[in-house]
């Protein structure tokens, strides 16, 4: 493991996550139920799973198909996305 591609990672992942949704879904989970241990647990599996579904596609994708076009699709995923959330709200 290399501890850079760690760090560099968890940074990524860490600020990406800060005040989104899911954040907000657990923060909003925890005052509804005031166990804080089971909405921890849970809200920790459900990024685990989601994660690890992320990074096996990943891997597989990065077999057949060029970094450099991953990218551009990975882009325009991402510029779809700011275009409906924008319209849609």
């Amino acid at each position: 493991m290399t501890r850079s591609l760690f760090w560099s990672t968890f940074a990524t992942v860490f600020l990406a996550e800060l005040g989104d949704k899911t954040q907000l879904a657990a923060m909003t989970a925890t005052a509804r139920s005031g166990a804080m241990l089971t909405v921890f647990l849970a809200a920790s599996a459900a990024l685990i799973v989601a994660t690890a579904i992320g990074v096996s596609v990943g891997e597989a994708l990065f077999r057949v198909v060029p970094e450099h076009l991953i990218r551009y699709i990975a882009g325009g995923a991402f510029i779809a996305v700011g275009i409906w959330v924008v319209v849609k709200g």
